[in-house]
């Protein structure tokens, strides 16, 4: 049971995958807005078969939706109606700002990092889902031993 995640931006998108038991997750790479965008897309859905999409949805600070969440949505949209998969959104509100973290604590130059951050910022955000989709999993587990 694979996952693809995207951390859509305004001229690029990141993508991370799980691993198979969904435990995981791995940058893929670095898609920039342009002709083959969607071409490449429907490649690594093909390659990974996911199960599901996630999408992160860069909310402001005050949970309300601006430009970029707009923008993330109707992305998330054309993946649902392209590739008839389920997609699901995850609050990405702080993702870049920790794969920037990870990255200047490798210590990474300034042109490295803008090369792979949406790759890192697309794994925090399927890090996170994945977490939930545990700890949701465990809950349903310790509920049917009572």
């Amino acid at each position: 049971m694979r996952i693809l995640a995207f951390d859509h931006g305004t001229r690029s998108t990141g993508v991370a995958v799980s691993d198979e038991l969904g435990l995981t997750a791995q940058g893929v790479k670095v898609i920039r807005h342009g002709p083959r965008r969607w071409e490449e897309i429907a490649e690594l859905i093909e390659a990974y078969m996911p199960e599901c999409i996630v999408v992160g949805l860069p909310l402001n600070m005050d949970g309300s939706c601006g430009p970029s969440a707009d923008g993330a949505k109707r992305f998330a949209h054309q993946l649902e109606e392209r590739f008839r998969r389920k997609v699901v959104f995850w609050d990405e509100r702080l993702s870049s700002v920790g794969a920037e973290r990870v990255l200047l604590e490798a210590d990474l130059s300034r042109r490295k990092r803008k090369k792979v951050i949406d790759k890192m910022a697309a794994v925090f955000i399927l890090e996170g889902y994945l977490v939930r989709e545990r700890n949701r999993n465990k809950n349903k587990d310790a509920k049917d031993c009572t």
